[in-house]
């Protein structure tokens, strides 16, 4: 429940936002997969007011897929259930390190509007997703009109037990973010703050199939295997999305 999440706050890297969280979700089967990019390559396609984050000197672009359940507004009572799929790298602003999201795929045609509305770079997707005990078989295909041609299929899993993440760690570095930055057009960069328990991650692998998503946003990796962990389930509160102010 939300009033559990929101008691855990030890692992937090600043304090929950004073107003009342608005969004509520369940986040299954998450894989995070990361690749290393010099910080040059990827300057050019965000806004200059964002410092790109960077560990050892290096920046780091993510393709997370994962599905979600219970998703509803605060005091709403409406639940919805898709997957999603994002594309990712880390910046930092008046000193709230977030992430930064190049583009976001999801197969809910509502979500993808209100999320659009508020500006965030949201995608119509095709997306399936099963689930088996040991792995998890992932695919998506962008059908939103006039936009980049994106695809993702693959079959990913755990390798290693759970575990928790140590702080000054690549892992904790990569996946313990609390806030969310975007923007669907250029002169509206909007920011996001979200909260939920350190990560349960395990290790893992991934048989990589297609994935042109990054190239939809303009981003070339490295010919290397990704970086993976794996997130069985996660409970997560997200408060209003807020454009930044900047000049």
């Amino acid at each position: 429940m939300a009033s559990d999440i929101t008691v855990q706050t030890a692992h937090r890297p600043w304090p929950l936002p004073r107003t009342r969280w608005f969004l509520f979700m369940r986040w299954h089967d998450l894989l995070f997969a990361h690749w290393p990019v010099r910080v040059d390559s990827i300057r050019p396609l965000i806004p200059g007011v964002l410092d790109i984050d960077t560990f050892d000197r290096s920046a780091w672009i993510g393709v997370v897929p994962f599905h979600m359940s219970g998703v509803r507004p605060r005091y709403v009572p409406m639940l919805l259930a898709f997957p999603e799929l994002n594309v990712r790298t880390y910046v930092r602003y008046r000193g709230k390190s977030g992430v930064w999201f190049f583009s976001l795929d999801a197969a809910s045609w509502l979500s993808v509007r209100a999320a659009r509305w508020l500006g965030l770079p949201y995608y119509d997707a095709r997306m399936t997703v099963n689930v088996h005990s040991a792995d998890v078989q992932y695919k998506s295909v962008r059908t939103h009109k006039n936009a980049p041609p994106a695809e993702f299929s693959g079959r990913y899993g755990p390798t290693s037990p759970v575990y928790h993440s140590a702080p000054g760690t690549l892992d904790h570095w990569l996946t313990e973010r609390y806030a969310l930055y975007g923007a669907l057009k250029a002169d509206r960069i909007v920011f996001g703050e979200i909260h939920h328990a350190q990560w349960p991650l395990q290790r893992a692998e991934i048989e990589l199939r297609k994935n042109t998503m990054t190239v939809a946003s303009g981003v070339d990796l490295p010919d290397t295997k990704p970086l993976c962990h794996f997130g069985r389930y996660q409970e997560v509160v997200a408060w209003p999305i807020v454009q930044i102010e900047h000049s």
